[in-house]
This record gives structure tokens, sequence and C-alpha cells, in this order.
């Protein structure tokens, strides 16, 4: 599919959190931080609680519009930790950065126990990597909450997802997907205006199918919903460049980023705040000839 796609005009103007509507006038930055000591790419490196709290300040300083808080690595292989340990992780963090920041907080789990706990803590946004297929009672406590729910698509859990990454028509099962996730929260009481909706870059994926879905993105514009795309260091990226170092994928995310804001995307998980920052506004000024 050349050039960007269609840019839906009947997109939302803005994206509905239970604090405040964030504005999508410009492409969101969501900035990762992982509270993990097992993260495919930060791992360990943000563990420690008051170094956590200083990187999230700092990616605001970047120019971050949320910060994507998790506590349980869904890299690939990874095995699930209870909900108590990832309370325990988080819980504290979110507590500390909600008098803080002035930023959007992201909780990213799919336990409905986590997110409970985190929104009452200061979170605003649920960032659930199952569209609200893992755990039955995550729908209903974002729309108990009125949280921003951002809806992704993947096939199996992260332990077992990189087993079986064959697809017959890949962008047709994320579709049918997203759209059984979207009607779980529409049955809940979410209104649309609160609903993102992520493909689910790096899982249930291989190389040439994140390569497709950021190729195709801007077929996910039938829905009229923002798109999140995370892409950030994946491994896919070191897989096309021969980047076996996380860190050392700098200028591959560039690219997709800049792709994805091309075709559409309206909110970028990144790990690289400030300068996924300018990446994102250089191609939407591009795109928008502002």
């Amino acid at each position: 599919m050349g050039g960007s796609g269609p840019q839906s005009s009947a997109l939302p103007a803005v994206w509905k959190t239970s604090r405040r509507s964030l504005s999508l006038q410009r492409p969101l930055i969501m900035g990762i931080l992982n509270v993990t000591p097992d993260s495919f790419s930060d791992g360990g490196l943000h563990f420690d609680r008051d170094r956590a709290v200083e990187t999230a300040l700092r990616m605001e300083a970047d120019g971050a519009d949320i910060i994507d808080i998790g506590g349980e690595s869904t890299r690939p292989g990874s095995v699930a930790v209870s909900w108590e340990d990832e309370c325990e992780r988080i819980i504290p963090v979110i507590e500390r950065l909600a008098g803080k920041l002035s930023c959007a907080i992201s909780v990213d789990t799919w336990k409905s126990g986590v997110a409970e706990r985190a929104v009452l803590a200061g979170a605003e946004i649920i960032n659930d990597i199952s569209g609200f297929t893992f755990d039955s009672e995550m729908a209903g406590v974002a729309a108990a909450h009125n949280a921003g729910v951002v809806l992704m698509h993947t096939r199996g859990t992260p332990e077992t997802m990189q087993q079986d990454t064959g697809y017959a028509d890949l962008m047709g099962e994320v579709m049918s997907a997203l759209r059984h996730s979207l009607l779980l929260a529409r049955d809940a009481g979410i209104s649309d205006d609160r609903i993102a909706l992520d493909p689910g870059i790096g899982f249930g994926k291989d190389v040439a199918g994140n390569l497709e879905v950021i190729r195709r993105l801007s077929e996910l514009s039938v829905f009229g919903l923002p798109v999140l795309v995370g892409p950030s260091r994946k491994s896919f990226i070191g897989s096309v460049l021969g980047r076996t170092q996380t860190d050392d994928r700098l200028f591959g995310t560039a690219a997709t980023v800049a792709l994805c804001v091309a075709h559409g995307a309206a909110i970028l998980r990144v790990h690289d705040v400030r300068a996924m920052r300018d990446v994102a506004d250089m191609a939407h000024a591009v795109i928008t000839q502002t």
C-alpha cells in the first residue's frame, strides 16, 4: 500500500481519560517505564523506585504526553507474575508520580485487580495487551473508573505468542480481534472517545508480519478511533538491521515511528522520548503541510 494512506477526518479531536482530554491534533508520545527486572529492553533499569520516578519526570520534560507504567514483562517467552507482585512494583511509583507529573499516567497491565489499584493511585489510562480478553473483569473496571483504554491485538500469551506467527490473512485477523475487543468495551459501557486501538507490533507476529502491519496501518482508520503503535527497539528492527543490542535500534525505531505517523498513528509508545518526539512531530508536519 503506497503513500500515506487515508488520513481519516472522522478521527476524534481528543482522546478522553478519567482525568483529562488529550488533544489528537499532533501525535501523542507515550513514554515506556518498565518497573521490572526482566523487560526486553530496559529490564532492571527502573526496578529501583527512585530511579523510576526520576526517569518518568525526565520523560515528561523530554516531551512525553503519557507515561506508561508496567510491572510485568511481556517480552516473548516471559511468564506472568502474580497481581500482588505486579502491584508491589508499580503502585508506589504511580502514587509518587501522581503528585508530580502534569502529563497523563497509563498502567500497562491485563489484570483487573492491578488496573483498579492503579487507577485509584492516579493512573487514568489502562493499556491492556489482551484487548480485554485475558481477564473478564477488566472492561468493567475500566468502565467504572471512566479510564481511557488501549485495546491491543495479540495471539496467545507472551509466554507462547511467538510459537505460531503464521496467518492466512494477517490484517484481517488483527482487525477481527480488535472488533471483538471493541465490542467488549462498548458492552461494558466504555464510550468510543475513551478507546484507542493497537495492532500489537511484536505480539504473535514475525518480522514480515510486523513490517506488514506498519505498511498497512492506515487500514485501521475504518474504526474511526486513534491508533497506538509500539515499535520501539523491538526485535524485528534488530533482525532487519542486524542490531542485536536493543539500545542500538534508535534509528530503526525512528524510521518506523515516522512511517507509522505517515500511515495514521495517533499515539507512539516509545523508550527514547526526546528523539521520537522530534521524529513524530517532523513526520506530522510533512503530512499536514504545516
